[in-house]
């Protein structure tokens, strides 16, 4: 499955869990929305930091949002890679295997962007 496939079903999955939990959900996303603001960091480095905590925990489906997240915010495959440095740093061997994946779908959603 490409990670294309992978984010649509992802995407999918958080629509039927939105309608089972509205209000649950809802807090999620008004603490996501009060977060990613530009402040004393830049709502591109607030996405950069996520991708490199999504490694670290090693959630696929973090890692896809949040590539779909910076290529939004106008990171460069530079910037990503430097923050997946940082995510192997903090996580060791998994976090490397984890970085290769989250490289892989930078490269494969900025094909057509």
């Amino acid at each position: 499955m490409s990670y294309k496939e992978k984010f649509g079903e992802t995407r999918n999955n958080l629509r039927n869990l939105r309608k089972a939990i509205p209000d649950t959900f809802g807090g999620f996303v008004a603490m996501e929305q009060a977060a990613s603001p530009d402040g004393a960091l830049s709502h591109k480095q607030k996405e950069l930091i996520a991708l490199a905590i999504a490694v670290a925990l090693r959630c696929e489906d973090c890692i896809t949002s949040h590539v779909q997240a910076c290529i939004k915010a106008g990171s460069t495959r530079d910037e990503v890679a430097e923050a997946l440095g940082t995510a192997i740093q903090m996580s060791g061997g998994p976090g490397l295997m984890y970085a290769g994946k989250a490289l892989a779908a930078f490269d494969e959603f900025s094909e057509n962007a």
